[in-house]
């Protein structure tokens, strides 16, 4: 699994990777994914539906990430609103 930033002008930055099906990495991506959201980050899963058509899910925590996932994208929220 793939930890990845979206940065203005840069596109995809790798921030983490490893494997969930081994513990010590898994803990290390369990520590890396809070990391990002407690710095005021958003993270989606991107997912393929039945029809084949592409989307995000949005997810606020590690175990709302399918086990399968390739990657994961962390986002800045958007200024402005409340």
């Amino acid at each position: 699994m793939r930890f990845l930033r979206m940065k203005p002008g840069q596109g995809e930055v790798l921030i983490a990777e490893g494997d969930v099906e081994r513990a010590d990495e898994e803990q290390c991506l369990v520590e890396e994914f809070r990391r990002q959201l407690d710095s005021g980050l958003w993270a989606a899963v991107p997912v393929i539906d039945v029809g084949g058509r592409r989307e995000s899910r949005m997810v606020r925590s590690f175990e709302d990430v399918p086990r399968d996932a390739d990657r994961v994208i962390f986002f800045p929220r958007a200024a402005g609103g409340r």
